[in-house]
C-alpha cells in the first residue's frame, strides 16, 4: 500500500497530470475509507485531502465528478553503491612550476 512520503502520479482522465506526495493517511469515519493528504508538487504548492479506500491508494482507477482518477506509486529511486576504492587517475601531472636549470 502506498504510504507517507511516498510518491505518486496521479492520473486524470487516463492521461498523466501532477506529481503529489502522500502526507497522511488516517481512517475515515466511514469504515474502509481513508483520509489521504497529498502534497501537490505544483508551483505553489497545494495540499488536498481526497477520501479514498485502500485499493484506490493502491492504483485502482475510481472517478471524481465522473472523471477517471488514478494514482500510480513511483518506485523510489536507487542509491548508488560506494566505492570501495578511490578511482583510478588516467591524468598525467604536469608541474606549472620551472626547475632552475
Amino acid at each position: 500500500m502506498a504510504t507517507i512520503n511516498d510518491l505518486v502520479l496521479v492520473h486524470l482522465d487516463r492521461q498523466p497530470a501532477f506529481y503529489a506526495r502522500i502526507n497522511d493517511v488516517s481512517p475515515d469515519v466511514k469504515r474502509g475509507w481513508y483520509q489521504v493528504e497529498l502534497l501537490v508538487l505544483s508551483l505553489p504548492p497545494q495540499t488536498m485531502v481526497w477520501i479514498l479506500e485502500e485499493t484506490q491508494i493502491n492504483g485502482e482507477e475510481f472517478t471524481m465528478g465522473g472523471r477517471p482518477v488514478r494514482l500510480e506509486l513511483l518506485p523510489p529511486k536507487p542509491q548508488p553503491e560506494p566505492e570501495t576504492s578511490p578511482p583510478k587517475s588516467k591524468g598525467k601531472i604536469i608541474s606549472l612550476v620551472r626547475k632552475p636549470s
